[in-house]
């Protein structure tokens, strides 16, 4: 009895041991930081919570590591996928593979986990493992081309790295038949390229040799159609086309009409009339047209065009469309040289073409007139009309058809440009007229004929005539000069001060000397530049912007400074200076520049007056920014606090000036109280 009791006790204590050591390993610290992706994990951030993952008193690593990863558990149950293959004991072990608390940036997913897997080289996997049979060109991709976080260092939220695809091309491919398609990629593609195509079936149809071997499924399967390659079904055959369904035809509708019912043949079925099908091409020269069939084609073989060959007319060897143009008996230059070298194929006459201004008969002669000029860029109206065609259109180089498309037909192609340069700024402006830059203002009959009511001075000039400018005469700026120049010009040109145009300056002198201009000035004030930053056209006086003292001056008006009148530091002359100048430069910057100095000089250093070390204020010297203590050499204690300022600083004559003293006064306690041993009260406030 008494060893059964030992016994129980025994095992009880035991018992008590056990799960006094299961606490202390439930509240072990972690080893190291855990994965990025697993620090994700709110009850794993911290890497402490060891039962999360290791399992609590009756829990493992595996069964929490399924919890998580239930696609690889599904993997290992049902036998399928890589993990479905490992051994149990090894696929069981999820740490082996997936070592943790190595940090936040080690990969759970490496090439160990893959060697220990029997993978030496990921790059390497044969996916028959996964149930894929790869080839062809899919061997030759890096695994992050399907696999888009194969390579990540971490994976993003709910990603997967491997997993989650499917063996469908369209998966990976984007699917030009829209999903539409009835039969397999595999039907018609390999792994190899999608060019390539193997149809079994199709010789029942129609042969894929020849010139049709040479096309493209889609040039017959057309998408959207009844024969479209989303509607072909496995071993299901259809009616055969016939050329004019899939062929689009060069040929006009009369001809083909004409030509089936010559044939007795529906219009899609007669191609073979003139194109047997095994004629490797359509212009095989041993295709011919009878007369009754070129008529067909809008053009009957009558006189002159009986008598040429065909190939005079169809040259051989060129494109369908060089060769059958379709031309009608008024399209001349399509068999005739053209004398213009093709100078008329575009513009007014090209619709018409030779016969615009051609006899049908005969060439010569022309019967281009009046009426046809004026259907040019240059009407022939003033002085125009009264030149001989080969002033404009002359005598061409030998081989050379003379010029009739592009001649000159605006003003500066053929006139000297008498105003040059002045224009050139706003060249682009005056060419939109379509007769040239001069047809703003002048007309076609003389130059000194000026639409003066035409022409727009700031337009085309770059300078608006307003303000004091439009109270003048053209002739005030532009002074008329006795005697033409060379180009018959005696409107004078403007004088300025300098080559270039640069503002008011070019004409009137600058009564600040630059100093306005400067680098560290403002260039544009609310779009305006130069003296229109302050000034206007009507008066040079008058400030109807205003003026930012502090921006051109570097002294920004504050305090009482911006209740004064500007005459107040600026004063007015009674004459403007050589420059044009009204107002007087400031007498300076500093306050002792215009205000008188009450403290007789006391303050002065290195011949300066820094009035601000006292006086901070803007409006009002009364207001103090004196501190005793800091700005002086005597602090003021408990007692000198309370006695008045003018105890000390009394009135009295320095310099041959009455003033308060402020410097020098004594800083020692005897030099005010006495000598030592002399009586003295203690203030007892």
């Amino acid at each position: 009895m008494n060893a059964r009791r030992a016994g129980l006790v025994v095992g009880i204590l035991s018992a008590v041991g056990v799960m006094l050591l299961a606490i202390a390993d439930v509240g072990r610290k972690s080893p190291g930081p855990v994965s990025t992706v697993h620090g994700r994990i709110a009850e794993l951030a911290g890497g402490n919570e060891c039962a999360s993952c290791h399992g609590g008193w009756f829990g493992d690593l595996r069964s929490s590591c399924n919890e998580c990863h239930k696609d690889i558990a599904a993997q290992i149950t049902d036998h399928k996928g890589l993990h479905g293959t490992l051994a149990p004991a090894l696929a069981g072990a999820c740490g082996t593979c997936h070592g943790e608390h190595h940090g936040a940036e080690f990969r759970l997913v490496n090439r160990l986990a893959f060697a220990q897997a029997g993978i030496p080289d990921p790059q390497q996997f044969d996916h028959k493992v996964v149930g894929y049979v790869m080839a062809g060109r899919h061997t030759q991709l890096a695994c992050s081309k399907c696999h888009a976080n194969a390579d990540a260092d971490v994976l993003p939220e709910g990603g997967k790295r491997f997993l989650g695809l499917q063996q469908d091309c369209a998966t990976c491919h984007h699917d030009p038949h829209a999903g539409q398609m009835q039969v397999a990629c595999a039907t018609c593609h390999s792994q190899e390229t999608f060019v390539e195509r193997s149809v079994p079936g199709h010789d029942r149809l129609l042969r894929i040799d020849g010139a049709h071997a040479q096309v493209a499924c889609r040039e017959c399967h057309v998408a959207d159609t009844a024969t479209a390659l989303e509607r072909l079904q496995p071993n299901v055959l259809r009616e055969a086309r016939q050329c004019g369904n899939c062929h689009e035809t060069p040929h006009s509708a009369p001809f083909l009409a004409g030509n089936a019912k010559l044939h007795g043949q529906g219009v899609a079925a007669s191609c073979a009339v003139c194109h047997p099908l095994d004629y490797t091409k359509f212009s095989d020269p041993r295709t011919t047209v009878d007369p009754a069939q070129h008529a067909f084609g809008g053009f009957a073989l009558q006189a002159p065009h009986d008598r040429p060959a065909c190939a005079q007319c169809h040259a051989v060897g060129r494109p369908f469309v060089e060769r059958h143009p379709g031309r009608s008996a008024d399209a001349c230059a399509q068999c005739h040289a053209d004398p213009h070298g093709g100078q008329f194929a575009n513009g007014p006459f090209a619709a018409q073409g030779c016969v615009g201004c051609h006899d049908r008969e005969r060439f010569a002669p022309h019967a281009f007139d009046d009426a046809h000029h004026a259907r040019t860029a240059l009407p022939l109206d003033g002085r125009h009309g009264e030149a001989e065609c080969v002033a404009c259109h002359k005598e061409p180089a030998e081989g050379q058809p003379r010029q009739f498309a592009g001649t000159p037909s605006r003003c500066e192609q053929c006139h000297t440009d008498v105003h040059a340069p002045v224009f050139a700024p706003v060249a682009a402006k005056l060419a939109a007229n379509p007769r040239g830059t001069c047809a703003e203002c002048h007309g076609a009959t003389a130059f000194a004929n000026v639409d003066h009511a035409a022409f727009e001075h700031g337009r085309t000039t770059g300078f608006p005539v307003v303000g004091a400018h439009a109270q003048v005469e053209c002739t005030d700026c532009h002074r008329r000069s006795e005697v033409a120049d060379p180009h018959g010009r005696r409107f004078g040109r403007i004088e300025r001060r300098s080559d270039q145009f640069a503002g008011c300056v070019s004409c009137h002198p600058d009564p600040h000397a630059g100093m306005f201009d400067r680098e560290e000035m403002p260039r544009v004030v609310e779009g305006r530049t130069s003296c229109e930053r302050c000034h206007d056209a009507a008066s040079f006086r008058a400030l109807p912007h205003g003026f930012d003292h502090a921006a051109f001056t570097g002294y920004a008006l504050a305090g009482a400074h911006t209740a004064l009148d500007c005459a107040k530091c600026h004063a007015v002359r009674s004459e403007p200076d050589a420059t044009g100048r009204t107002w007087e430069r400031a007498r300076g910057r500093e306050c002792s520049d215009c205000h008188a100095d009450p403290h007789a000089g006391q303050f002065v250093r290195e011949g300066k007056i820094d009035c601000t070390r006292c006086h901070r204020s803007t409006t009002s010297y009364s207001v103090l920014s004196f501190r005793h203590d800091v700005d002086s050499r005597f602090a003021l204690g408990e007692a000198h606090a309370k006695v008045p300022c003018a105890s000390c600083h009394k009135l009295e004559k320095i310099a041959e000036k009455m003033a308060i003293r402020y410097l020098p006064l004594p800083t020692e306690c005897v030099q005010c109280h006495g000598a030592e041993g002399a009586p003295r009260r203690r203030n007892k406030g």
